[in-house]
């Protein structure tokens, strides 16, 4: 059963949804009971105090990091228990806290890895370079670049990826998320280490690819960002849901004000 403080699920079957979700490592109970839904064409944040379980849930969500209990739903589909790749095949994809490309690769060669799961093409087509091979790859090419052009990149198509400024490295991580087509965006706190100019685009970058018609469900420490750009919040703290709801309403809510803040300025 889920805890209490759960908000009824919409009538509407959402694209995303957690059912008493639990993760345990050994004594450690990371996450505690978790429910929520994303609804289609939302952009929803998950924020917390360090230590609240905001990345593990996301590795849970992703496939990253096996359920201890509860079910994840995406698509109408239970995904708890299946691999990563699966995952993403479905049409999710996602960034990391922890900028992950690919060391010896170009900006556009990172990219054109996101395409993998849209590629028709076997491993042994690839091996002996097919002719029909040829056109998936200069298809994959053109979207790639298309992508690195939406995010004001792509002059820094041939720069080696993991040679660029961090800002940069976050814009050819995100490229490659949306080169797998997702509907469903999972970002792992994408203005981590961005100075207020970058954080600023990254805001308008996230609305365009909702507008795009790509959910987006993200891990937040910058709370103008996420109050600026959130349809709903869900505030974690000790890995359980403290509260569920608008910006406007988690910004007066006092339980939220309390770990933020200490139990002084809440009151």
């Amino acid at each position: 059963m889920s805890s209490g403080n759960d908000r009824a699920l919409d009538d509407c079957e959402p694209l995303l949804a957690l059912h008493g979700v639990h993760k345990r490592f050994g004594g450690l109970h990371a996450v505690n009971d978790i429910s929520f839904a994303v609804a289609t064409g939302s952009i929803k944040a998950v924020i917390g105090p360090n230590g609240a379980g905001k990345t593990t849930l996301f590795n849970l969500i992703a496939g990253n990091l096996p359920v201890s209990a509860g079910t994840i739903t995406f698509q109408g589909q239970e995904i708890q228990g299946k691999k990563t790749h699966a995952i993403v095949r479905l049409g999710m994809a996602r960034t990391f806290q922890n900028i992950k490309l690919f060391h010896g690769m170009t900006a556009l060669e990172c990219v054109m890895v996101g395409r993998h799961v849209q590629s028709r093409c076997g491993f042994f087509a690839g091996l002996f370079n097919l002719p029909f091979t040829w056109k998936e790859e200069r298809a994959s090419r053109a979207r790639a670049m298309e992508l690195l052009d939406f995010l004001q990149i792509a002059d820094l198509a041939q720069v080696e990826a993991t040679s660029l400024a961090f800002g940069q490295q976050r814009a050819v991580e995100m490229a490659r998320a949306l080169a797998a087509e997702p509907k469903l965006l999972l970002l792992d706190e994408p203005a981590a280490g961005l100075n207020i100019y970058e954080t600023a685009e990254v805001a308008r970058l996230i609305t365009t690819i909702r507008d795009m018609g790509v959910t987006v469900l993200l891990v937040e420490h910058d709370m103008s960002l996420v109050m600026d750009i959130s349809d709903e919040i869900v505030v974690l703290s000790f890995g359980a849901k403290l509260a569920e709801d608008t910006p406007a309403n988690i910004q007066q809510n006092a339980g939220v004000i309390k770990i933020y803040l200490g139990e002084d300025d809440a009151g």
